[in-house]
């Protein structure tokens, strides 16, 4: 096979930039990913996280990296080639729970990326002012006033183009992705499978490649994962499929159904019972029997956030959707108790109101709201200590502060 990091001199990597200046650093940490040390190829994965991709993040650099990454991992000897798969897709698209239940809106990120480019940056300057002004609060215009003096209208727009221009990179490297989901390693193809369902621009020729996986695939976690972006992609010729792993013996692949089909509106009694009983679990997530090294990529694995997610972005959500949300809710605590929360609340008040709007009292709430609240209220104490939560609890204009909240709900 040929060379994969061949080339990688030729780029001006000391002039290009990363979360922590010159990306000069980059080529040495991408030759150490071969390296036969574990701990220096992990030191090198790490480094490259914190500065091609930081906290979710892409820089200049990150879309030079990409090719280099997908080659490493297209190459049998690179080790540890699936957690270069997932790199490589992160600097794609940032954290995937950005884009989920619905996938990636392609044509809007490229609108609003056009409109930037052609936009005066004076008037960008003023769209950013306003942003500040139109906090609901002083704590929110405070927090947005800070942001705003770090920003200015040609930065916003360098890293609008960096994340794009990362996007577009895996994009054209998908030809070797899709040749991955042949790979003798099962974590390998599951990190292939995961990465095409972020790609509708190219559903044309992902489709069909994920559709002869299916007809192969052992692996319940590698079926999931095609499952779940088969369902991004909108193949509503796999319903048929999706129906048979709904009324399949296999956990993953039949929850991974599931998502699929609400994915692509099939909203049947069925499809809610698998998530809704998934999203009650206690724990989050299922260990397929046999595999343990192969993961459901999507939200980490998280299997009943995902589940809540999925039901909470229904437009007329059955009871027992709320029901299971708030059973999951209650069973978590500190940052796991974010995402939860937040969409209990949009399946028991809907679309968050903001701050602005008087509260109403307690009692005249619907019985599903009241015992959200109550939910909420009861968390952990810890879990009220995170400003994350509060973020989330003014979005639907209710106490941030746990005693107030309590005391709102009628508790001690």
């Amino acid at each position: 096979m040929d060379d994969p990091l061949a080339g990688l001199g030729d780029v001006d990597w000391a002039g290009l930039s990363h979360a922590y200046g010159p990306a000069d650093d980059v080529p040495a940490n991408l030759l150490a990913l071969r390296v036969p040390d574990e701990e220096e190829r992990l030191t090198a994965l790490y480094e490259l996280h914190a500065s091609i991709y930081h906290q979710g993040n892409r820089y200049e650099a990150s879309a030079h990296a990409v090719p280099f990454l997908l080659a490493l991992a297209a190459d049998p000897v690179t080790p540890g080639r699936d957690d270069l798969m997932y790199l490589a897709t992160g600097m794609a698209i940032g954290h995937d729970e950005a884009h989920l239940p619905s996938g990636v809106g392609i044509e809007d990120w490229r609108r609003e990326v056009a409109r930037m480019r052609a936009a005066d940056p004076a008037d960008e300057e003023r769209r950013l002012d306003a942003w500040v002004e139109e906090a609901a609060g002083p704590g929110e215009r405070a927090s947005r006033k800070r942001q705003r003096e770090l920003l200015d209208a040609g930065a916003v727009l360098s890293n609008a183009e960096a994340e794009l221009a990362a996007y577009d990179a895996v994009r054209a490297g998908l030809p070797a992705v899709r040749g991955l989901l042949t790979d003798g390693d099962a974590s390998v193809r599951a990190a292939a499978a995961y990465t095409l369902g972020w790609f509708p621009e190219e559903a044309a020729a992902s489709v069909p490649a994920l559709r002869t996986l299916l007809g192969a695939e052992t692996d319940p976690a590698v079926t999931a994962n095609a499952l779940v972006s088969a369902g991004l992609l909108d193949d509503r010729d796999l319903i048929p499929r999706l129906r048979e792993h709904l009324a399949g013996a296999e956990p993953l692949p039949r929850w991974a159904a599931a998502v699929a089909l609400l994915r692509l509106g099939v909203a049947e009694p069925p499809v809610i019972a698998e998530l809704a009983e998934l999203a009650e679990l206690a724990a989050t997530s299922i260990t397929p029997p046999g595999t343990p090294g192969t993961p459901v990529a999507f939200l980490n694995g998280d299997l009943r956030l995902y589940s809540a997610t999925c039901l909470a972005a229904m437009d007329d959500a059955p009871p027992e959707a709320a029901d299971a949300v708030l059973d999951g809710l209650s069973r978590t605590s500190d940052d796991a108790s974010f995402p939860m929360a937040a969409a209990a609340l949009k399946l028991a008040f809907g679309a968050p109101p903001g701050p602005s709007l008087p509260l109403p009292p307690f009692a005249e709430l619907t019985p599903v709201q009241q015992r959200t609240v109550r939910t909420i209220a009861e968390l952990a104490p810890g879990t009220w200590d995170w400003v994350n939560l509060w973020e989330i609890l003014r979005e639907w204009g209710l106490p941030t502060d746990r005693d107030a909240c309590r005391t709102y709900a009628g508790l001690a």
